[in-house]
C-alpha cells in the first residue's frame, strides 16, 4: 500500500520553464492547470499548505496533493525555502526587455490572437505590425485544424514555426491562454525558454490577466 501524501516542509512553490509552458500551452484547464496557474500568481510569495493547496485545486487536498505530485515528478514544479521578490508590476516596463532574453538574436514580439501586438524586441515597428497580424490569422488557423492536430496526429503542442532547409526555426508563433486572454509570443531566431525569463513572463501575464 501507498503512503499517504505529504508536504515535505513549508516551501514557496515555483513552477519551472516547462510548467509554465505547459500552463498557458492550451486553453484547456485540467487541475494540473489550475494549480500551476494559482502558483504562477502567486506562489513566489505564499508558503504552501495542504489548506491552501486544496483551496487552490477546489476539491479534495489527497487529491490536490497527488496532482502537485505528478507535477513535481514532470518537472513542472520545485520549491524554495525562501520566498522569491516579486518582479515589477509595471509589465509594459518589463515586457521589451523580457522578450529580448527569449531569443538567441534579441528578436521577439507579444501579440494578441487579433493580430494587435503589446511590445517588441528587436522589431521595427512595421516588420512588429505585420508579423503581429501574420500571427492572428496563424491562431484562427490553429482554432480550425484544432482536432486533426490533436485528436488525428497526436500533436501535443500548438505552437507553428518558418524553419530553415535543416528544420532550425527562424520564426515561431506560440499561442498563450491565460485566463479569458490569448496571446501569441513570436520568437526570431532559435526560441530560448529554457529558464527563468520565460517564467517571468507568464507570471506578469498570469497577474494581469488571469
Amino acid at each position: 500500500m501507498h503512503s499517504p501524501l505529504k508536504l515535505k516542509d513549508t516551501l514557496y512553490p515555483m513552477a519551472t520553464p516547462a510548467g509554465a509552458y505547459y500552463a498557458v500551452s492550451s486553453p484547456e484547464q485540467d487541475p494540473a492547470r489550475i494549480l500551476l496557474g494559482h502558483i504562477l500568481r502567486v506562489g513566489h510569495s505564499v508558503p504552501l499548505s495542504a489548506e491552501l493547496l486544496g483551496e487552490w485545486t477546489g476539491g479534495a487536498v489527497d487529491a490536490a496533493l497527488e496532482t502537485l505530485y505528478r507535477l513535481q515528478r514532470l518537472e513542472f514544479v520545485h520549491g524554495t525555502e525562501a520566498p522569491r521578490p516579486p518582479a515589477s508590476s509595471n509589465l509594459e516596463s518589463q515586457l521589451p526587455g523580457l522578450l529580448a532574453r527569449l531569443s538567441d538574436c534579441g528578436r521577439a514580439l507579444l501579440a494578441d490572437d487579433n493580430g494587435l501586438y503589446y511590445a517588441t524586441a528587436g522589431f521595427h515597428h512595421e516588420s512588429a505590425e505585420a508579423i503581429a497580424a501574420l500571427a492572428g490569422d496563424i491562431v484562427s488557423l490553429g482554432r480550425r485544424h484544432a482536432l486533426l492536430l490533436k485528436n488525428h496526429l497526436n500533436l501535443g503542442s500548438g505552437a507553428w514555426a518558418v524553419a530553415n532547409p535543416v528544420g532550425a526555426s527562424e520564426l515561431a508563433f506560440y499561442p498563450l491562454y491565460i485566463g479569458q486572454q490569448s496571446f501569441v509570443l513570436i520568437i526570431g531566431g532559435a526560441p530560448q525558454l529554457q529558464d527563468q525569463h520565460f517564467v517571468t513572463l507568464i507570471e506578469l501575464l498570469a497577474r494581469r490577466y488571469a
